[in-house]
């Protein structure tokens, strides 16, 4: 049933897509709202990242971060794909003043909300919206390849990335890698989520039969749609490695997500956690 969704959900304009999950919730967000560290959580039909309970997630990336990444109350913070607040209001009550965010969206309305609902309680928040093609997203834009992160070199204690580079296309991520050295800290660490199989995974994923199925093999990468190409990727554990080499960072663990049912579903995420640092 999932999948019928999904792939009903993908032929859909990028529009329409936003709009048939503001219509589905719409009952349910007029009656219900919720509340952390003094922000209003945004309403369910206008996520339009990732499934599951939206403040447990929160909560967990923060967890993943101290454990994983080494945050600390006073570091300074890049989410690329900071999408409406996720990530950053389960930050919010640990993230000290010397401390800093940053985050920037390719959807505006998701950076507008944040301003609005997470920045004016605290300022030491920052959201930027940029313009950058997606097929799954944004209609027009730059290309990924043409960004430049808007931050200077070295800036960054911590940067992460929740289910965006299962969402570009490999010489996109490739030079978001390249982009993610540059504004890290010699001793930075970057927490980012794929998509990862290897020689025994990688027949089962791309079975149709799969629940999260991969069906189209690009040899060292799959698709898990072909018409919108960015709707979800997986990698080759080998192209993973000679992307992070190619951009001078190193793969310093992996934590299995339970999308390959690999693992037992825990409090682990779905997609893959990678941990890079600089070489």
């Amino acid at each position: 049933m999932k999948k019928h969704f999904r792939n009903f959900y993908y032929a859909l304009p990028v529009g329409l897509r936003f709009l048939l999950r503001r219509l589905f919730f719409l009952p349910s967000d007029v009656f219900k709202q919720e509340f952390y560290n003094g922000i209003k959580l945004p309403p369910k039909g206008k996520i339009y990242t990732g499934g599951g309970d939206f403040l447990k997630q929160a909560l967990l990336h923060k967890e993943y971060l101290i454990k994983f990444a080494g945050l600390k109350e006073n570091s300074a913070v890049l989410d690329i794909g900071s999408g409406i607040g996720r990530s950053a209001i389960g930050l919010s009550d640990y993230l000290s003043k010397e401390g800093e965010y940053y985050g920037f969206d390719i959807v505006k309305t998701g950076v507008d909300w944040c301003k609005k609902n997470i920045s004016t309680k605290h300022p030491n928040f920052h959201f930027e919206y940029i313009n950058i093609q997606n097929d799954l997203y944004n209609d027009d834009g730059i290309k990924s390849t043409n960004l430049t992160f808007p931050y200077n070199e070295g800036k960054f204690d911590v940067i992460f990335l929740i289910s965006v580079f299962t969402h570009l296309q490999v010489d996109d991520i490739s030079h978001y890698l390249s982009e993610i050295n540059r504004v890290m800290k010699q001793n930075g660490k970057c927490l980012s989520t794929f998509f990862i199989y290897d020689d025994k995974i990688k027949n089962k994923v791309s079975n149709k039969e799969f629940y999260f199925p991969f069906q189209y093999d690009y040899g060292n990468y799959k698709l898990m749609n072909n018409n919108i190409k960015n709707a979800n990727i997986a990698l080759s554990e080998k192209l993973l490695l000679e992307l992070a080499s190619k951009n001078s960072l190193k793969v310093d663990k992996i934590i299995k997500g339970f999308w390959s049912e690999e693992v037992e579903i825990t409090d682990n995420d779905f997609q893959d956690i990678v941990v890079f640092s600089k070489i």
